[in-house]
C-alpha cells in the first residue's frame, strides 16, 4: 500500500478540485466538495497549515472514488 502524503486542508482541496470536486459551501472550517455525478459529498477539515490525520484523508480518497496514487500524483 503506498504512503499518504502529508497534505493540509487546502491541498486536498486543490487536489479535489483537479478530479472534479467543487466547493459548494463552507461551514466554519469544513469546506464541503461536491461533483455532479458523484454520490458522496465530502467534507475537507481546513485547520490552517495543519496536516490532515492519515485515516481522515484516507477515507477522503476512498469516498472519492480514487487510489492513492492518483490523488499523491494530483498533489504534486
Amino acid at each position: 500500500m503506498p504512503d499518504l502524503p502529508a497534505v493540509n486542508g487546502m491541498q486536498i482541496i486543490k487536489a479535489f478540485e483537479k478530479f472534479g470536486f467543487v466547493v459548494v459551501r463552507v461551514k466554519g472550517s469544513h469546506h464541503i466538495m461536491k461533483k455532479s455525478d458523484h454520490t458522496y459529498v465530502l467534507t475537507i477539515p481546513v485547520h490552517g497549515a495543519k496536516r490532515l490525520k492519515p485515516g481522515t484523508l484516507r477515507s477522503l480518497i476512498r469516498d472519492a472514488g480514487v487510489s492513492v496514487e492518483e490523488f499523491s500524483q494530483a498533489v504534486r
